[in-house]
């Protein structure tokens, strides 16, 4: 289990703006391990897990391009099986936890992300 960034970039809706987020956090050497666009407006959410967040927000701030929220999330790896989110986000609410995000990334992960991180955390550790 780790606990790298999600960073939300408020872009465009139109062709292009994903490319070029993209473009600039790889020229920076950061890999993304996950993103998800969220919205059908004129602009919408796009969520990036990496690792660190320095790198990512310095790429970005030279291409004009700013991060509008950021904030810590836990990672845990997973078996690639029916019900394993409905296990996970059961010991969670459980656990009194509120989850504020959830999505997939690569390589069988789930991310989690709540406004207690540490009360999260223990409660996805005791899954494992």
């Amino acid at each position: 289990m780790s606990i790298p960034f999600d960073l939300v970039i408020q872009i465009r809706n139109e062709p292009g703006a994903l490319a070029e987020v993209a473009a600039a956090i790889s020229d920076a050497g950061v890999n993304l391990a996950a993103a998800t666009c969220i919205g059908t407006a004129d602009e919408v959410d796009l969520h990036i897990l990496i690792p660190h967040a320095e790198a990512a927000k310095h790429a970005l701030a030279i291409s004009h391009v700013g991060v509008t929220r950021q904030h810590e999330v836990v990672v845990v790896e997973v078996e690639d099986r029916p019900g394993i989110l409905a296990d996970l986000t059961r010991k969670v609410a459980q656990a009194g936890i509120d989850l504020d995000l959830v999505y997939v990334a690569t390589r069988n992960r789930l991310v989690f992300g709540a406004t207690d991180l540490t009360a999260l955390k223990a409660a996805l550790e005791q899954t494992t």
